[in-house]
């Protein structure tokens, strides 16, 4: 059950500290089992699912591979061709459309599993993990938010840190930005002056990435 219920408190309640009978239980911080595995998801826009190496394909990702050959590979992951509704499928772990994003955000419309806005029954995978007692942070593209709710003013419901379980993002809230100088850049749900540095107009050409990092450590550094 989530969230984690609390532990009603068992036992004899005393009225004063010095009685012997007087009890309680330590106060435990919520943390995940023991052993639980860090939660990394690189999304790259516009990568057909057979355009890496690791996947046979012709674009050389040797990072990649050498990820594949020590661990898992998947090949049944339903790519939908779109931005938002295969970010919100890989969030949720369901399909696109019962989740309302059955095209992009900035297409929403009024018919059923297209409205680009998230049933309450549909948890994401970072707040389940959140309430789990991990560490969630979002970086980079945000392209799951409905358009009327993309200004700075608000309502936050749908940004990553307002209702997308994520503790931390920094990133932009649109389907694309300048990647020389991008306009608007956000740290949670405030607008933040873009950190200049003599890389970025070298990633000119880079596809837009989003980074989706789960720690199960509750210390941030």
């Amino acid at each position: 059950m989530l969230p984690i219920p609390d532990r009603p408190h068992v036992g004899p309640t005393t009225y004063d500290a010095k009685d012997p009978d007087t009890s309680f239980a330590p106060i435990e911080p919520l943390r995940p089992p023991a052993g639980a595995p860090n939660v990394l998801v690189v999304l790259l826009d516009d990568v057909g699912f057979g355009a890496s190496s690791a996947f046979g394909g012709p674009c050389a990702t040797p990072t990649a591979d050498r990820l594949a050959a020590n661990g898992l590979k998947y090949n049944r992951f339903h790519t939908t061709a779109l931005c938002s509704p295969t970010r919100m499928a890989l969030l949720t772990g369901r399909n696109h459309h019962s989740v309302g994003f059955g095209n992009i955000a900035d297409f929403a419309r009024r018919a059923p599993g297209y409205t680009a806005v998230r049933p309450k029954a549909a948890a994401m995978v970072s707040e389940t993990l959140k309430l789990n007692g991990y560490s969630t942070a979002q970086f980079g593209k945000c392209h799951e938010v409905p358009p009327w709710e993309t200004s700075p003013q608000g309502p936050f419901g749908a940004w990553p840190t307002g209702g997308g379980g994520f503790e931390h993002f920094y990133g932009f809230v649109a389907g694309e930005t300048n990647q020389w100088h991008p306009p608007a850049i956000f740290e949670g749900t405030t607008l933040v002056e873009p950190r200049q540095s003599a890389r970025s107009a070298r990633s000119r050409s880079r596809p837009t990435t989003s980074l989706c990092a789960c720690s199960p450590s509750r210390t941030t550094t």
